[in-house]
Formats: structure tokens, C-alpha cells, sequence
């Protein structure tokens, strides 16, 4: 159960949730990121262009809606603990039999694949967390927890410089080093007990006949999703548009690269993966006591005067301060969104709902990567950026602030029918 609102510990059981829910979403951001990290690589060894290889995130971040699907009805029927599981030991597989991919085909079908495992991760491990931890420090852990994304990219970008160069070895033995950090989640994940707010969820519907699709087709419950899908996609053109092409624009030579040393790009990632850290755990925490509305607005239009900086920079001291703040801004606003998501959706389809909304907007995101490697063989890098970074920075801030939140609201009590009138409040 949840902890009073005067005790801010957690029990054994909340932080085991809480750790196996971050170090899931580490593993997953992981495997994704050794992919941005060493796509050129892999290009030259399979002998595929620049272009056509950056489909190999494209068609990760397509699937990612079908395992949050798939995974997310499950577990609203089953409960979070046994699909979060098998989620696990799904993904893990199919990460590691990356790194025996013989030709460029294969190695698609797999982060396909790897795609629907990763879909079903975020939602359903912030959904176990969220119903758990307690209500007044959901903020703060909801920032912790999201940063497990910049720490995954954090340990690729680490696991990639020791690997490649300091030993000198293949691309291969990254993806590998995958099933460790999977394995260490399953083993806390196992030890987990089921969500009581769900056991709770269940009896009520139970007791008043309300089904899953009562609650999907309750007009408010409709309006917010394609509202939230809206907002994910905004988020998601964010981040990824300050993120997946950057390593590669600090590394290249042409086309208005930053022309930097393999080993010195990789430092800069590893530090703006460390403000992405900062970031998100501190406006997470804030977003406890200003809202959750407006600390993602801040964040986001904070982060327009650092464009010039980012992206225009021609001094690795600049590029890495620069790359630095925009994270701290970026991950600053996703910080809040595993509180804010989870604190939307209807009791009845938590484990349905945020990752649904979440992954769909990834999905229609899924592209940024193609168009910005597109922009910058025509225009440059710099300009490739700025064009994608600005637009969807003043696009976050102003959906943001359109919306509605329901901050440190208790879960329990709300099924989402249209007979509920317990809804989100406005902010």
C-alpha cells in the first residue's frame, strides 16, 4: 500500500518496484542508444548507407506502440508483476541475438522485435512504480525514474568507449553486454508484489460491472488520449531530435560536422547525459510544488535560447556546454511525464493507458532521425537541428500548457466510466 503522506520512506516492496522499474527502462534506452551510438559502424561493416541505417531506430520506435498494447491489456487484466516479466526475459533475448546479426536484414527484424519489448517496459514499469511510491513524492521519483533513460545512454556511451576504444573490439560485444543489466531487473522484478491499487481496481469493477471498454469509450477518457498521443509526439520529436543524430553530428566531417575525435564526442555525450540526470531529477521534484504544467513549459522554452549553442557551436568546450544545458531543459520536462501520464489515466487502464499514449506518440515521431540525417546531407547539421529542435520546444510548451494535470492525486477510487465523476482536475 501506499505510504501515509507524512512518511516519506519506502517499504522493501515500494523500492524494489521503484529499482526494478528504473533499471528496466536503463536496459531498454541501453540497447536503443548503442544503436545511435555505433550506426555508422554498422553501416560501413554491412555496407548500407547512413540513411537507410537509421531505419534500424525507426523501426524500433514503430513497434514500441504494439508492445505497450499488447503488454498494457495484459496487465490491466492480469495484473503489472508476470507481463512485466515475460516482457523482461523478451526483450533481453532478443537484445543480445543482436549481437550475432549476420547482415542488415536480420539485424532489423530484430530491433523490430526488440521494439514491442521495449513498448511494453515504460508503461507498465511506471505504472507498478507510480501506484506505489507515495502520492506527495511522486515528483521527485517520477524524475529518478525517468532518467533511467539518460542513464541507459550514459552507460552505452561508457560501455562504447571502453569497448571500441580502449579494446578495440566490435560493435557486436555492446550488444551483449545488454543481458546484464536485464537479468539484474528480472531477479528485483521477481521479488516484486502486485499492485494493490490494481487488486483494489479490480474488486471495483467487479462490483459494478464496468468493463475496459466502458472506460476506453467515455468520451473525456477518448478526448485526453488523443490529446496525451498529441503531447507524447511533441515530447518524443524533443528528445530525439536533441538526441539521436547529435553523437554522429559531433563525429562527422562533412556536412557541417563538428569534426571532433570519436573518443572526445563520446565525452561530450557522456557529460550531456549527466546534465540530462541533473535535469530530470530536479524538475521532477519541482514539479511537486509548481505543477506539472508549468514546470514542462519552462523547461521547454528555456531550452530556445540554447539552440545557438547546441547547434552552432565550433569548439568542443562550447558544443559540450551547450549539448549539456539543452539536456538538463529536455530531460528537465520528461522528468515530470511518469507522474504526469500515470496521474491522467483512469484507474481501470493504467497498465494500457501511459504507455499507449507514450509509445503511439513515439511512433508518429518515429522518423526524426531519417529527416534529420535528410536535412543535414542537404543543408548541414547545424541547420538540420535548429529547424527540428525549435519548432517542437515552443510545440511542448504551448500543448503543455493547454492541458489539464492531476497532481498527488491518490490512485484508487477513479475507474474512468462516465458514470465516474472523479476525472482529472484542472491545474
Amino acid at each position: 500500500m501506499t505510504a501515509p503522506a507524512g512518511d516519506s520512506r519506502l517499504t522493501p516492496d515500494q523500492r524494489s518496484a521503484f529499482l526494478a522499474a528504473l533499471l528496466g527502462w536503463t536496459m531498454d534506452a541501453f540497447d536503443y542508444f548503442v544503436v545511435v551510438l555505433v550506426y555508422a559502424e554498422v553501416a560501413k561493416d554491412f555496407g548500407v548507407s547512413l540513411t537507410r541505417m537509421a531505419f534500424l531506430t525507426t523501426v524500433t520506435l514503430l513497434m514500441r506502440p504494439v508492445g505497450a498494447l499488447i503488454f498494457g491489456l495484459w496487465a490491466d487484466r492480469v495484473g503489472r508483476r508476470i507481463p512485466l516479466i515475460v516482457d523482461v526475459c523478451f526483450y533481453s533475448t532478443v537484445g543480445f541475438l543482436c549481437a550475432f546479426a549476420p547482415n542488415f536484414t536480420v539485424l532489423l527484424v530484430l530491433r523490430l522485435l526488440y521494439g514491442i519489448g521495449m513498448g511494453g517496459e515504460w508503461g507498465l514499469g511506471a505504472a507498478l512504480a507510480m501506484e506505489k511510491v507515495p502520492a506527495h513524492r511522486r515528483g521527485f521519483f517520477s524524475g529518478v525514474l525517468q532518467q533511467g533513460y539518460s542513464l541507459g545512454y550514459l552507460l552505452a556511451a561508457l560501455a562504447s568507449l571502453l569497448v571500441t576504444d580502449v579494446l578495440g573490439l566490435s560493435w557486436r560485444w555492446l550488444f551483449a553486454l545488454s543481458i546484464i543489466p536485464a537479468l539484474i531487473s528480472l531477479i528485483i522484478r521477481s521479488r516484486v508484489r502486485e499492485s494493490e491499487v490494481w487488486r483494489e481496481t479490480r474488486t471495483r469493477m467487479a462490483s459494478t460491472n464496468a468493463s475496459f471498454r466502458d472506460v476506453l469509450l467515455n468520451p473525456a477518457v477518448l478526448r485526453r488520449f488523443g490529446y496525451l498521443i498529441l503531447l507524447m509526439t511533441a515530447f518524443n520529436w524533443m528528445s530525439h531530435g536533441t538526441q539521436d543524430v547529435y553523437p554522429t553530428f559531433l563525429k562527422a566531417h562533412e556536412d557541417g560536422g563538428a569534426g571532433l575525435a570519436t573518443a572526445t564526442a563520446t565525452w561530450v555525450v557522456v557529460g550531456y547525459n549527466i546534465g540530462a540526470t541533473i535535469g530530470g531529477v530536479t524538475f521532477g521534484a519541482l514539479s511537486s510544488r509548481f505543477g506539472r504544467r508549468y514546470t514542462i513549459a519552462f523547461c521547454a522554452l528555456l531550452g530556445l535560447p540554447i539552440v545557438p549553442l547546441f547547434a552552432w557551436s565550433s569548439t568542443v568546450g562550447w558544443l559540450a556546454l551547450g549539448a549539456f544545458l539543452m539536456q538538463v531543459v529536455v530531460q528537465g520536462a520528461w522528468g515530470v511525464i511518469p507522474a504526469h501520464l500515470t496521474e491522467m489515466s483512469p484507474d481501470t487502464i493504467r497498465g494500457f493507458y501511459p504507455g499507449v499514449t507514450y509509445q503511439l506518440g513515439n511512433c508518429l515521431a518515429a522518423f526524426n532521425l531519417p529527416i534529420q540525417e535528410s536535412l543535414a546531407a542537404s543543408h548541414g547539421y547545424p541547420f538540420a537541428l535548429t529547424v527540428t529542435v525549435v519548432p517542437v520546444l515552443i510545440a511542448v510548451a504551448a500543448l503543455t500548457l493547454l492541458g489539464k494535470e492531476a497532481r498527488g492525486i491518490e490512485f484508487g477510487g477513479r475507474l474512468g466510466t462516465a458514470q465516474d465523476s472523479a476525472t482529472a482536475r484542472a491545474g
